[in-house]
C-alpha cells in the first residue's frame, strides 16, 4: 500500500437524501456496496412525463436546487424532511407531500422511495461548443434500481477545484456545484483524481474503492443555487481543459466507515 504524494485526506462527506435536492454534510458515514448510507434513496417523479426530477434539466426543474432534504433520524429511520424555497418544510411521510410539493414545483411530482426498473432522466445541454449535444433535451438512461445518474460514489479533488479556479478566476468554483459524496484535499497542482481511474483508493482503516472512470459534467454545474450564481462559464471551463470532466465515479469493494480527516492511500 502506498500513501499518495503528500499528506491525502478526506476534507469532507456529503449525501444528498433526495436526488437533486441540496444535502446534507457529514462528519462521518457507513459506506456499503450501495455507496454512502442514505445517500439518494429517494427522489421525486414527473407524473406526466414518469422521468425522475432532476436538475440536469433546469428549464422544467428551474430552482429545485432552492429544495433541502435532510433526514429526521437516520439510520433508525428514512423519513426526510424537505425545506421548501420558502423556508416551510413538509416530511416525507405525510400524506400531503406530493400536494405540498406539486404546489410549490408548479407540476404534478409523487415523492418516492423505491427506485423504478428503467428509470429516466431529462439533460439539457447548453449551447457550448466542446459538449457533444448543443442546445437539445435528452432523455438519459439511470442505472436500473437506482436514483443515481451512473455511479455510487462520486469524489472530487481540492485540487482539482483549484486548478478550474486558476483557469477561470471569476468563476465561483465550489464544491458544492459539482455534488460530491466525499472530497479529498491534495497538494498536488492539476486535475489529480484524473490518474486514479483504474486504481483502487483505501480510505481510513476499512473502505476501498475502485476509481471506474472520469466524472462528466452537465449543464446541473451552472445552475443558481443559494449564493452561487448561473454561470455557463464554469461548465465550458470544464469541458475546454478537461473534456467536460470533473472528480471521478467509484465502485464500493470494502465497506466500513470514513471519516473526515481519515488518511487516504492507493492499494497496491
Amino acid at each position: 500500500m502506498a500513501v499518495l504524494d503528500g499528506m491525502i485526506t478526506v476534507s469532507s462527506l456529503w449525501r444528498y437524501p433526495v436526488k437533486s435536492m441540496i444535502g446534507e454534510e457529514l462528519r462521518a458515514t457507513g459506506v456499503n456496496e450501495k455507496g454512502l448510507l442514505g445517500d439518494r434513496t429517494s427522489a421525486l417523479i414527473d407524473v406526466e412525463t414518469g422521468k425522475i426530477v432532476s436538475a440536469k434539466n433546469p428549464k422544467r426543474w428551474p430552482n429545485i436546487f432552492s429544495y433541502h432534504s435532510r433526514y429526521e433520524d437516520f439510520p433508525y429511520s428514512n423519513c426526510v424532511r424537505i425545506t421548501l424555497p420558502d423556508g416551510s418544510t413538509v416530511k416525507s411521510d405525510d400524506r400531503r407531500v406530493n400536494v405540498i410539493l406539486s404546489e410549490a414545483l408548479g407540476r404534478d411530482v409523487e415523492f418516492i422511495s423505491q427506485a423504478l426498473n428503467e428509470p429516466q432522466l431529462e439533460e439539457y445541454w447548453p449551447d457550448i461548443a466542446e459538449l457533444d449535444n448543443r442546445d437539445v433535451v435528452t432523455d438519459e438512461d439511470m442505472p436500473a434500481g437506482t436514483f443515481f445518474d451512473l455511479a455510487k460514489i462520486h469524489l472530487l479533488t481540492t485540487s482539482t477545484l483549484a486548478e478550474l479556479r486558476k483557469l477561470y478566476p471569476e468563476g465561483q468554483f465550489e464544491s458544492r456545484r459539482f455534488r460530491p459524496n466525499i472530497i479529498i484535499k491534495t497538494d498536488q497542482p492539476g486535475f489529480v483524481e484524473n490518474d486514479w481511474v483504474g486504481k483502487i483508493l483505501k480510505i481510513g482503516s476499512e473502505v476501498q474503492l475502485k476509481i471506474t472512470d472520469l466524472c462528466p459534467r452537465c449543464v446541473m454545474t451552472t445552475v443558481s443555487q443559494g449564493d452561487l450564481p448561473k454561470d455557463t462559464n464554469i461548465l465550458r471551463t470544464a469541458a475546454q481543459h478537461n473534456g467536460a470532466h470533473v472528480g471521478v465515479y467509484a465502485d464500493v469493494l470494502s465497506a466500513g466507515t470514513i471519516t473526515c480527516d481519515d488518511v487516504v492511500s492507493i492499494v497496491d
